[in-house]
């Protein structure tokens, strides 16, 4: 499926979006006509929000176009305006799904988010217990992160385009967190069971997270 609706940042706070130019090249409608649009009733799209917009420069041409950035609302607003051609109507199929795709993502996130705070206290608690030194947390959790994504904290900040303070399980998603806290709940274990973080690693690295079962 063409991606048409977007997170920038990807985390866990941003907020879906779609842009007149992917409206314009998915519902084969031209841009320039698509801009006409929403500048004309740009009364209608601030009611639901700010109507955000970036310049972006187009090769071949000095002068930039505007591209518009368009939250659900103002997408499906903007989806009444369009005349109802096959293509029309198709798209307006697929921004429908993407949206509700994007905010089930999202909802599904934040309740893994949420199941993952007692899993961390619990392994904190056993690092404490351990003798864990001032950086045993920061291993860990780098050790969660790499046996799940292939990448560290700072990795994963890199990648995906995250502020180097930022929190990296903000931008990951709820599938990766659900496997991250199961890799928490195993370190426990293992740590309770006195090994240290050289055997722990030593196994988990070879281990992988297996699906979640449906």
């Amino acid at each position: 499926m063409i991606e048409i609706v977007f997170l920038e940042p990807n985390r866990l706070d941003a907020v879906p979006f779609t842009t007149s130019k992917a409206i314009a090249e998915f519902a084969e409608v031209r841009h320039h006509a698509i801009q006409q649009l929403i500048a004309k009733h740009e009364s209608d799209f601030t009611e639901f929000g700010i109507l955000a917009f970036e310049m972006r420069e187009i090769k071949g041409r000095g002068q930039p176009e505007k591209v518009y950035r368009l939250n659900e609302e103002q997408a499906t607003l903007l989806m009444t305006y369009l005349k109802n051609t096959a293509k029309v109507r198709a798209f307006k199929k697929n921004l429908v799904r993407q949206f509700y795709a994007m905010r089930e993502e999202l909802k599904s996130r934040a309740i893994e988010r949420a199941l993952s705070k007692p899993v961390r206290r619990s392994m904190t608690d056993a690092i404490q217990k351990s003798g864990g030194d001032k950086w045993a947390y920061k291993h860990y959790t780098d050790l969660a992160y790499k046996s799940v994504t292939g990448k560290n904290a700072a990795g994963l900040r890199k990648e995906r385009g995250a502020d180097k303070k930022a929190v990296a399980v903000d931008y990951m998603t709820a599938d990766e967190i659900q496997k991250i806290t199961r890799r928490q709940e195993q370190f426990t274990v293992l740590m309770e069971m006195g090994l240290d973080y050289q055997q722990i690693k030593a196994i988990v690295l070879k281990q992988a997270i297996p699906a979640t079962a449906q």
